[in-house]
């Protein structure tokens, strides 16, 4: 059966009632039962039927929400009511969500159908997807390549056709790389936007609900739908949501490039003449193009793992066998009780995120390293307003080369600066979203980054939907 990828042209056949939702749903388990790229790690079969013939009832009644029609992953860290949940970890496996993130409420309550759990990096720690409990995930495009992470399960999923929609988290990348490596769109919206309420915490001054899809219009309306104040995270903003929809703008827009993204030096040569040649394109059809100095690229990467190692110290310091998740049956007291179940329930690289965060704030060095960063975050920050000051987005490659092979990337140094181009739009808390514009001579996907300032999801997607338009396969 060929589903349609967008929402609006599926809401059309099911109106026309030329295909039903529950045939959509059945076709959409076959495909993840058959899929042998690990995406998946439960599907909510009886649930996802019943739910689609409940939603078939509503759209023949004309009384349907707006979210009728699509099919939502969740990544293993989104809880779900009385569903299991492990953020990809021994620590919580065979552990049941007694709520729902105020997110999956919202999209629930507009007739979206949870479909499954969504294979990730462990506690989002990760960007590959090679750090799960449940095994690598494949890149649907080249299996012996990497989907990205820690949303890789996500990713994939939408790549290949099992759900039209999934949600991600996006603390440092983890949205918006694997898309790029699977060529998807991938969408973190402003830091407080969506709320964080029933998100397993890794970073908590960084971390976003974020959305996955094949079409701008989808990826703004699932941003729409879950935005908006809640009581239970006294972080997130009251304002007004996006648009529910974006039309195809005819504004000529003022875009920034940061030079030093250009002129990096592990940037792949065919992401970078893609991304001028866009650049080109724009500047021909009208639109303003600023060339701009960001000196603090350096500073990234060491920035953000400063920070969100700190974070991650302190939140997965719950995780003892004492009070929360995994607990040691080797256990003869109650120091042996914290050292072995931590020992025994957190991956490697877990283990050496929380090893770091506690050297960043221990006594000595908290100065030096977790004071300095904030200030760094503070410059960085600073900047980025001013360049996006007088432009509307920022443009830049999402990551520095296409997907790399599974296995292929054993230090962990060489990992982290996987994210160098999209930890920028975290440190700062602004919009960004990767589109899928670009085709390597190795036939595998990449993406080309959007920011924006603050809460100007609007203008993102408006500038998205005109690149997509004009250079999207």
């Amino acid at each position: 059966m060929n589903i349609p990828e967008s929402l609006a042209d599926i809401q059309e056949l099911i109106i026309k009632k030329e295909i039903s939702l529950v045939q959509i749903c059945q076709e959409y388990i076959t495909r993840i039962k058959s899929s042998k790229n690990n995406a998946f790690i439960e599907i909510f079969e009886k649930e996802a039927l019943s739910k689609a013939e409940e939603v078939q009832k509503k759209i023949a009644n004309n009384e349907f929400g707006l979210l009728a029609g699509i099919f939502v992953g969740l990544k293993d860290n989104i809880c779900y009511k009385d569903h299991y949940l492990s953020a990809s970890s021994k620590m919580l496996k065979g552990f049941r969500s007694l709520f729902s993130a105020t997110a999956v409420d919202k999209i629930i309550n507009e007739d979206a159908i949870i479909i499954g759990r969504l294979n990730c990096d462990e506690f989002a720690m990760g960007s590959s997807n090679e750090n799960s409990i449940y095994g690598a995930v494949k890149n649907p495009i080249d299996e012996r390549k990497v989907p990205g992470g820690s949303s890789g399960g996500s990713a994939a999923a939408v790549a290949e056709g099992l759900c039209n929609i999934a949600l991600g988290s996006d603390t440092g990348g983890s949205i918006r790389q694997p898309a790029s490596f699977c060529g998807v769109i991938g969408m973190k919206p402003t830091y407080g936007r969506i709320s964080r309420n029933g998100l397993i915490a890794y970073g908590s001054s960084f971390d976003q609900i974020g959305v996955f899809s094949k079409t701008i219009q989808d990826a703004n309306l699932l941003i729409h739908v879950m935005s908006g104040s809640d009581e239970f995270d006294s972080t997130v903003s009251s304002r007004e949501p996006s648009n529910k929809k974006i039309e195809l703008s005819k504004k000529k827009f003022n875009i920034g490039i940061p030079d030093e993204y250009l002129k990096f030096k592990g940037l792949d040569l065919e992401i970078k003449n893609k991304l001028l040649s866009v650049i080109d394109d724009l500047k021909f059809k009208g639109h303003k193009v600023e060339i701009l100095k960001f000196p603090f690229l350096k500073y990234l990467v060491p920035t953000y793992y400063v920070l969100t190692t700190a974070e991650a110290s302190s939140n997965l310091a719950r995780y003892d066998g004492a009070h929360y998740g995994y607990r040691t049956n080797k256990a003869v007291d109650i120091n042996s009780t914290y050292e072995n179940s931590r020992s025994e329930g957190f991956g490697i690289e877990v283990k050496r995120r929380i090893m770091l965060g506690n050297f960043v704030l221990s006594s000595g060095y908290y100065d030096a390293y977790f004071t300095k960063a904030q200030k760094v975050r503070r410059l960085i920050k600073t900047k980025t307003e001013e360049m996006l000051k007088n432009n509307d987005v920022l443009i830049l490659p999402t990551a520095p080369s296409t997907a790399f092979s599974i296995g292929e990337i054993k230090d962990p140094i060489k990992m982290y600066l996987q994210d160098i181009f999209t930890v920028h739009a975290n440190i700062t808390g602004v919009p960004a979203i990767s589109l899928p514009i670009g085709t390597h001579s190795n036939k595998l996907p990449f993406g080309i980054q959007l920011m924006a300032k603050r809460f100007q999801e609007n203008t993102l997607f408006e500038v998205s939907n005109l690149l997509m338009e004009a250079h999207s396969k």
